[in-house]
């Protein structure tokens, strides 16, 4: 995908309603309401499957960090997947909140 013309401004992210999930991408504001209770048992059941080998070393590597619907502010880009996870080696350096 090509990059936006007039790229996206974060401000623009920051400025949807609370009802709202948003994502920059290649310049382009994606926006779109928040997932219903389907999306969220669907999620919830993912991470209850991968929490045991991933999270916590039962029949896998185990240290990583999985999180639903995690919130990423990365200027320039911001993004709100589904379900993220990692071997938790950032997790330790950044604050999950938003301020």
């Amino acid at each position: 995908m090509a990059a936006a013309t007039n790229p996206a401004r974060y401000e623009e992210l920051l400025a949807l309603p609370p009802d709202v999930i948003g994502q920059i991408v290649d310049g382009v504001l994606h926006a779109h309401p928040r997932p219903a209770t389907a999306h969220a048992l669907a999620t919830s059941g993912l991470g209850e499957e991968l929490g045991p080998p991933f999270k916590r070393g039962k029949g896998g590597p185990g240290g990583w960090v999985i999180l639903d619907a995690p919130e990423l502010h990365l200027v320039p880009t911001s993004s709100c997947p589904t379900l993220q996870g990692g071997d938790g080696s950032e997790c330790h350096r950044r604050r999950w909140s938003r301020s």
